[in-house]
């Protein structure tokens, strides 16, 4: 099982992709490790640690796409960044996947551009992992397409499907529809037209709406990826916002010293469901490989899950189920 990963990718480069990617090794015996980037600095990280030097090779990829850049330019100008090399190095068998909390637009770019899509695949979508009462559950697209069709949103559900069956271990998982109501005849035209598609899979229950995400109405809620990204953007803001709040509410209540650091660890514990470090990142559905993606602040815990989810997408064969899903 060899995996390259973007060790010029994210906030925190390269020493989170490096300590993320011992601590997967640690964790999984049968794993090689590939960093990419700027082969200088991975070797100025690597000489803090203790690792095992035929597990975890280095690659040479000298240029770097900043967090900042135009994906497209960034793909065609920086042919030897760690994104584009690593892609590369993907698409020549040469590793089973490839994880970067870089340039999301500039992974999608190459992963869409150099792997291909999936026979049958109209547009590969990127989904997230979003918090409920009933654990996590999958939102798509959360940014891929901001425009959609209704035979995509058809798509994103069926090979949604396959992830969080395969992935997250839901069995039998229910597809959401997101709206501004629950009837048939509410929505765009798009939505309308989708609601009627999507009537043809098994497991879906209709039109949900925003406020039928915590309670976990569905187990994968569909949209287009201005919604979803929106809808991500505003989950993330959650645990500072509720930390501002009940800091006030602390003050406004004058409460002693035990009960405000017991109120912090209830609410310590109630957030823990947002902490995306335990989710690592998602793949690009659709693209013909495992091209997985994390956040740009990504620690080093965050690296290894992202790496470990990388390796259970290529042992549980998602693109071959996907491809057979759609025929």
């Amino acid at each position: 099982m060899i995996i390259a990963v973007d060790a010029a990718g994210g906030d925190y480069y390269p020493e989170n992709p490096v300590k993320g990617s011992i601590q997967a090794l640690d964790e999984m015996a049968e794993l090689t490790v590939v960093l990419l980037g700027p082969e200088d600095i991975i070797e100025q990280e690597l000489s803090k640690h203790e690792y095992d030097e035929q597990r975890l090779l280095v690659q040479h990829a000298p240029d770097i796409i900043e967090m900042d850049e135009s994906p497209a330019q960034a793909v065609k100008s920086k042919q030897n960044s760690s994104i584009v090399s690593g892609i590369g190095m993907h698409k020549a068998g040469k590793c089973k996947a490839f994880v970067s909390a870089g340039n999301t637009g500039a992974l999608l770019a190459a992963s869409t551009f150099l792997l291909g899509k999936l026979e049958g695949v109209s547009r590969p979508t990127i989904a997230a992992m979003y918090p409920t009462v009933k654990g996590l559950r999958l939102l798509l697209d959360v940014g891929a397409n901001l425009e959609v069709r209704p035979e995509m949103l058809v798509q994103f559900a069926q090979m949604g499907k396959i992830f969080v069956s395969e992935i997250m271990d839901i069995e039998d998982p229910q597809v959401g529809l997101l709206n501004v109501g629950e009837e048939e005849e509410k929505g765009t035209g798009v939505l309308k037209e989708a609601y009627k598609e999507l009537q043809a899979l098994p497991d879906f229950v209709g039109n949900v709406e925003g406020r039928d995400i915590f309670s976990a109405e569905a187990d994968i809620f569909l949209c287009d990826g201005l919604v979803g990204n929106i809808l991500l953007k505003f989950g993330e803001s959650i645990p500072d916002a509720l930390n501002t709040f009940v800091k006030k509410g602390i003050q406004q209540l004058e409460l002693g010293a035990e009960e405000a650091q017991l109120v912090g660890k209830v609410l310590k514990a109630s957030l823990a469901e947002f902490d995306s470090d335990r989710i690592g990142g998602v793949p690009f559905l659709g693209v013909d490989g495992v091209s997985m993606v994390g956040h740009g602040s990504s620690s080093p815990l965050a690296i290894k899950n992202m790496i470990l989810n990388a390796a259970k997408c290529v042992d549980h064969n998602i693109n071959e189920k996907i491809v057979a899903s759609l025929k």
